[in-house]
C-alpha cells in the first residue's frame, strides 16, 4: 500500500478550523464549517440534535456494515458568571489550567465578538509568595474595558468565551495553537475522506465532528446512539514529549500515530492497525489504557448494546493550552494509517 504522499495542507485547514470559537456547548460557529467541509467528500451531511455534525459515505447496499470514525470539535473555554465593576467573573468549560490565565487574551462570544484579557498584578506588586502560586479561576476577572453598565448590558451572564488565538507553524514540522485539541483530529479525517475518493468501500463510512467532549462526552453518546455502529475508531490527541514531562508517559512528536491498547480498545481493532502499521512500514506508538480512555472511545463502546472501538491518538504537546503543538507527519500519518484501515475492512470482516 502506498501512504508516504500529501493529501491535505493541515496549515492551511487548522488555520481555518482553529482561529474559529467553538467552546464545549457553543460550537456553532465550528460545526458549521466542518459541515461545509465535509460536503464535497461524502454523500449526505447531517447535524444532530446536540450539534454533532455527521457525514455519511454510503457503501451503495442497504445494512451494508457501518465504521464510525470520530473526531470532537470543542475545545476548553469559559462562561461569564458574573460582573464586578465593569469586570467579568468566570467559570471555567472543560479541562481549564489556571496557571494558563493571567495576562491571556479571550474572545467574549457576544454578537459581534469582543477582545479580553485575564487581569493579572505586574511582578511590581506582588510579594515573592504571589509570584510562586497560581491564582484559582474564581478570584480571576476578565477586563473587557467596559464600564458596569456595558458590561453588564454587552456581557450577560452565561456568555461564553475562549483562548484568542488560531494555528500557526513553529519550526519546520510543527503547528501551534488553540483548539488543536481535537480539530487537529478532525482534520485527519477529512485527510482520510480525500484518501478514499473514488475508491471501494465494504462499509458505510461516517464521520463525526463531536461536540460538548471536554465536559461530558454527550454530542459523540448521542451521536453514536443515533449511528448505530458497527465499530468505531476515536480520533484525539495524546500527552506529547517535552523536557520537563515524564517519559514514561508521554509519546514523540514525530514518532507516528499511537494505538490505544486496554479495555476500551477492541484488541482486534488494535491488533489490525498495528499489523496495517507494519505492512506499511510506518512508525507507530502504542499507549497503554488501563481504564478510560479519557476520550469519547469510553461511552461509545457501550453505546446500545456495544460497540468494537479503537483510539487512535496524536502526540501534543501542551494539551488543554492556548499553544498546543503538534508534527504535521503525525497528521499525515495518522490519516494514512486509518485510510488504509478503513480500505481494508472486507465485507464479512467488517459485519463481524
Amino acid at each position: 500500500m502506498e501512504w508516504r504522499y500529501p493529501v491535505l495542507n493541515y496549515e492551511e485547514m487548522l488555520g481555518r478550523l482553529c482561529v474559529l470559537s467553538g467552546p464545549s456547548g457553543f460550537e456553532t460557529h465550528v460545526t458549521r464549517a466542518a459541515a461545509e467541509l465535509l460536503r464535497p467528500l461524502v454523500d449526505e451531511v447531517h447535524t444532530t440534535r446536540l450539534g454533532s455534525v455527521v457525514g455519511v459515505r454510503r457503501r451503495g447496499r442497504e445494512n451494508a456494515p457501518r465504521l464510525l470514525l470520530d473526531a470532537h470539535l470543542d475545545e476548553i473555554g469559559f462562561i461569564v458568571t458574573g460582573h464586578d465593576e465593569g469586570f467579568l467573573r468566570f467559570a471555567p468549560l472543560g479541562g481549564v489550567d489556571p496557571r494558563m490565565l493571567p495576562d491571556r487574551e479571550v474572545v467574549i462570544l457576544t454578537d459581534p465578538p469582543i477582545h479580553g484579557v485575564v487581569a493579572c498584578l505586574p511582578p511590581h506588586v506582588q510579594t515573592a509568595g504571589d509570584m510562586d502560586k497560581s491564582l484559582p479561576v474564581k478570584d480571576l476577572y476578565i477586563d473587557v474595558g467596559l464600564s458596569r453598565e456595558e458590561a453588564e448590558k454587552r456581557v450577560p451572564v452565561g456568555t461564553p468565551a475562549t483562548y484568542r488565538g488560531g494555528c500557526a507553524p513553529l519550526g519546520e514540522d510543527l503547528l501551534c495553537g488553540k483548539a488543536l485539541d481535537d480539530r487537529a483530529g478532525f482534520a485527519v479525517l477529512l485527510d482520510v475522506l480525500e484518501r478514499l475518493k473514488d475508491k471501494p468501500l465494504d462499509v458505510d463510512l461516517y464521520v463525526l465532528g463531536s461536540t460538548q467532549e471536554e465536559t461530558h462526552s454527550s454530542g459523540a453518546i448521542t451521536a453514536a446512539y443515533e449511528i448505530a455502529p458497527d465499530r468505531c475508531v476515536a480520533v484525539d490527541v495524546t500527552h506529547g514529549d517535552s523536557p520537563d514531562a515524564s517519559k514514561n508517559e508521554t509519546f514523540k512528536l514525530g514518532g507516528g500515530p499511537v494505538i490505544g491498547v486496554g479495555p476500551n480498545c477492541a484488541r482486534s481493532l488494535s491488533g489490525r492497525l498495528k499489523e496495517l502499521a507494519a505492512e506499511l512500514d510506518m512508525p507507530v506508538q502504542i499507549e497503554v489504557m488501563s481504564g478510560s480512555s479519557g476520550t469519547n472511545a469510553w461511552p461509545i463502546q457501550v453505546s446500545r448494546e456495544g460497540v468494537a472501538t479503537a483510539v487512535v491518538s496524536i502526540p501534543e504537546r501542551y494539551m488543554h493550552t492556548p499553544v498546543e503543538v503538534v508534527n504535521q507527519t503525525d497528521l499525515e500519518n495518522t490519516a494514512a494509517l486509518l485510510a488504509a484501515f478503513v480500505e481494508s475492512l472486507g465485507e464479512e470482516e467488517a459485519a463481524c
